[in-house]
């Protein structure tokens, strides 16, 4: 998916398939059956029998593309870079001191707030993506983490705890004991 074009296909591809329903609505014109079409341009006669209801509806023009589909953005270029910006200023700069991650919710509430605009959670993905972001997964550490005290405990404290295997005992994977034999 084109993200930063809203998803989709481009105005070449959808000129290109709109040629092609023109092609099928001149073969219509000339008494083709919308399966043979569906055969001859490799589409499905699902397709070819849409193409042609709609052409003896409203002639060729009802086969005229729409333009890309989807819902428009609410949010012009100019308040896109504004949003962008105030992402980058981070979440606590926003009040979220507590968590300082960045959540759907939290940004729908920042749109909102900013312009005066709803989005969904699912509607706030799509546009962080147009606009580049991509959701990530923190990584939790402690603030207080102090990686040579933890490298020292791992090299003298944890073998002392974990001791040595005893490898005269019979083992068993399973939860319950081994049948007899």
């Amino acid at each position: 998916m084109r993200y930063p074009e809203g998803g989709g296909l481009t105005a070449a591809a959808r000129a290109k398939r709109e040629q092609l329903r023109f092609e099928a609505a001149d073969l219509f014109a000339q008494g083709m059956p919308p399966p043979e079409v569906a055969r001859r341009f490799r589409v499905t006669r699902i397709s070819a029998n849409r193409w042609y209801r709609a052409w003896q509806a409203g002639s060729t023009a009802a086969l005229a593309s729409k333009g890309p589909g989807g819902e428009r953005c609410h949010l012009d270029e100019a308040r896109l870079n504004r949003l962008k910006a105030e992402l980058e200023r981070g979440p606590a700069w926003h009040g979220y001191t507590e968590d300082q991650r960045w959540t759907l919710a939290r940004i729908a509430d920042l749109i909102a707030s900013l312009f005066r605009v709803r989005y969904t959670p699912r509607g706030v993905s799509y546009l962080l993506h147009r606009i580049g972001w991509t959701p990530q997964v923190p990584v939790h550490r402690a603030a207080e983490r102090d990686e040579e005290v933890i490298e020292q405990w791992v090299a003298e404290q944890w073998p002392a705890i974990k001791g040595r295997r005893s490898t005269w005992a019979p083992g068993c994977a399973g939860p319950t004991r081994p049948g007899r034999v």
